[in-house]
């Protein structure tokens, strides 16, 4: 299988779509080229074993082990499979890393199409496992981080009634040892990318460049200030353990939640608000209807009126909107 066929199997699926940017993200595999030696999503036991382990329902595993690619039937997504898979999998844990931006594949492709960086992700976990237990990171920690995979799964099928998944950008975090899983809150390795116009706006204490763990909220129950100040508390002593060496001392957040708008419509003594109240802003923010919408609603464009008003945030959001305003993602930082 060569590039140029790949290349001609995805153009030809692709026909008549608003079709993603191929030809970079090939030429980017190409040079990556396939792992040695190959590696395969599980199958049989081994694919029985690892669904619990990663949270993934019943009906999402079924459709998983109905669309396992293979190098017979699919040479094409085999070929895509190997290289994406070295491209995330190579030098696991430098935080001198970009996000992957791999592309959807088309529409066309059904099941296969939608569940592909799935079985990519499969495929890889025997190599983040092995990469986690080579820095003693426990058990528990290691599985409830690859466990957001079932997780995000499920989100998906919510939002569009079938079986797939659409954030692969995402796992790059996980599958490469940037982030784990501590309860309420997830929290990953990483630097302050603030403009140094940023920083100074804000009076931060720190400067570009500097160790930093990223914030993020997971869908995972309450959002309690008692169970985020332990997501944090177990995050400070996991990287001080196993990551001495970055010397992490400040937090930062980039969400719809650290919008001060909610404030406005919310209890000042509300999770939500407690939560944006932890950190120090930035200024500037941008659009986050979309993100609102997904997060809060799990729809993508929704008819404002058509979308349910059954609590105070779901009211604030609607509210909000037609009155002609917009919600905002904004970014925040705070000291640990």
């Amino acid at each position: 299988m060569e590039r140029a066929a790949v290349a001609a199997f995805l153009e030809a699926a692709a026909e008549g779509e608003e079709s993603e940017p191929y030809s970079a993200w090939l030429d980017d595999l190409e040079k990556a080229g396939p792992p040695t030696p190959e590696v395969a999503p599980p199958s049989g036991q081994e694919f029985d074993d690892l669904i619990p382990r990663l949270g993934i329902h019943e009906d999402d595993a079924l459709d998983l082990a109905e669309t396992r690619p293979t190098p017979t039937d699919d040479p094409e997504l085999w070929w895509l499979l190997q290289r994406v898979h070295t491209a995330i999998t190579t030098n696991l844990g430098d935080l001198n890393f970009d996000w992957r931006r791999d592309p959807h594949l088309p529409k066309a492709l059904g099941a296969k199409g939608r569940f592909f960086y799935a079985h990519v992700l499969l495929a890889s976990v025997p190599k983040i496992r092995a990469w986690h237990q080579q820095r003693g990171i426990p058990d528990d920690i290691s599985w409830a981080t690859l466990r957001d995979l079932g997780r995000q799964i499920a989100i998906y099928r919510r939002i569009h009634g079938v079986g797939g998944m659409d954030v692969q950008f995402w796992f790059t975090l996980h599958f490469r040892g940037l982030i784990y899983d501590f309860g309420r809150l997830q929290l990953n390795r990483g630097v302050i990318s603030y403009t140094e116009l940023q920083i100074e706006q804000a009076k931060a204490p720190f400067k570009k460049g500097d160790p930093a763990l990223g914030v993020h909220i997971p869908e995972a129950g309450a959002m309690t200030p008692q169970a985020c100040d332990e997501s944090i508390r177990l995050a400070k002593e996991f990287y001080a353990t196993y990551f001495p060496e970055e010397q992490y001392r400040y937090a930062v957040c980039s969400s719809w939640l650290l919008d001060p708008q909610l404030a406005d419509y919310l209890p000042e003594d509300s999770n939500i608000v407690r939560f944006l109240r932890r950190f120090t802003l930035v200024p500037n923010g941008y659009n986050g209807d979309k993100d609102v919408f997904q997060f809060v609603f799990r729809k993508v464009d929704p008819v404002l009126d058509e979308l349910p008003q059954r609590t105070t945030l779901e009211r604030a959001i609607v509210q909000h909107l037609k009155a002609g305003k917009r919600w905002e993602i904004r970014t925040g930082w705070f000291a640990l």
